[in-house]
């Protein structure tokens, strides 16, 4: 690998305990990549362990919680042509950051990188990485493994300057499924996004589910409608969701969220072009047919 190509960068927020075993894992890579640290505003010591503990990371410390926003200023904080994403639970396998970059230098389309994720002390694969690997887009000549228009933000690597051409996480979504926004608007610059199977992320998420996320991700879903598809998918997704509202209050919340947002989504609406349209149909189409994201 060449020394220097690719840094990690880590957003985080009261998560000290976790954080600190990522950190160990990462900082033992062969690859000794450069590590970035953006602090959510934490309120339980991070910034002092991280000064104590790892002062060979370096840490911006936000005044406020920006949310997924944070990973941008992670990506501009380094100058590696390469970043990868570890959240503060997860971390790369020894190799997989000089794999990753092998596949970048050998083609330049290649925008982002979804690697493969293995879960827990076990290193069980996790689900999706069968759904991505058998994503009907299927290959591309000039870019390796498969292409997808999704990805963990835990297992996935960029090319820094086609992350910043499109400007990163978008704000409207603050955090929680803002995965499928970044690959739309990657594609949607010319950018290849693809799922690697040789590349390897480890996560270990805590046992449970943080609370209030799956009301996040179904509104986030609804807003990165708003923001990038046709007015009629946009429109019918609005429909499902208050009629689930009726009855679910999962959906209420979430629905009561987007429409908070939707006067900003509204603003920054861009569809996306007609091929990428196309791909994200196929998608959803195989989406249904086994009920998980492609």
């Amino acid at each position: 690998m060449t020394p220097g190509a690719v840094g990690v960068v880590i957003a985080t927020r009261n998560r000290a305990p976790s954080l600190a075993l990522t950190l160990r894992h990462l900082l033992r890579l062969p690859e000794r990549p450069p590590v970035v640290v953006v602090d959510n505003a934490s309120t339980d010591g991070t910034p002092g362990l991280l000064s104590r503990e790892f002062p060979q990371v370096r840490v911006v410390r936000l005044p406020v919680n920006r949310g997924a926003l944070a990973r941008t200023t992670g990506v501009r904080a380094l100058d590696t042509p390469y970043v990868a994403f570890s959240d503060d639970d997860s971390w790369w396998a020894p190799g997989a950051l000089s794999r990753a970059t092998a596949l970048f230098d050998a083609h330049p389309r290649l925008g982002l990188l979804s690697a493969r994720t293995l879960v827990g002390p076990a290193a069980e694969p996790d689900p999706l990485n069968e759904v991505l690997a058998g994503s009907p887009l299927g290959p591309a000549t000039d870019l390796p493994g498969t292409q997808v228009l999704g990805f963990l933000a835990c297992a996935g690597i960029v090319r820094r300057s086609a992350y910043l051409d499109v400007g990163g996480f978008h704000p409207v979504l603050f955090f929680g499924g803002e995965e499928t926004l970044l690959a739309y608007d990657l594609a949607a610059r010319g950018w290849g996004v693809t799922h690697c199977a040789d590349v390897v992320a480890h996560h270990h998420p805590a046992p449970s589910p943080r609370t209030g996320r799956s009301v996040i991700v179904l509104r986030n879903a609804l807003l990165t409608a708003w923001l990038r598809r046709p007015l009629p998918y946009a429109l019918g997704l609005t429909r499902d969701l208050a009629r689930d509202a009726r009855h679910d209050d999962d959906a209420r919340q979430a629905l009561r969220g987007a429409l908070a947002r939707l006067p900003a989504a509204l603003r920054a609406r861009r569809p996306l072009p007609p091929p990428v349209e196309r791909a994200a149909r196929t998608l959803d189409t195989a989406a249904d047919a086994i009920g998980a994201p492609v």
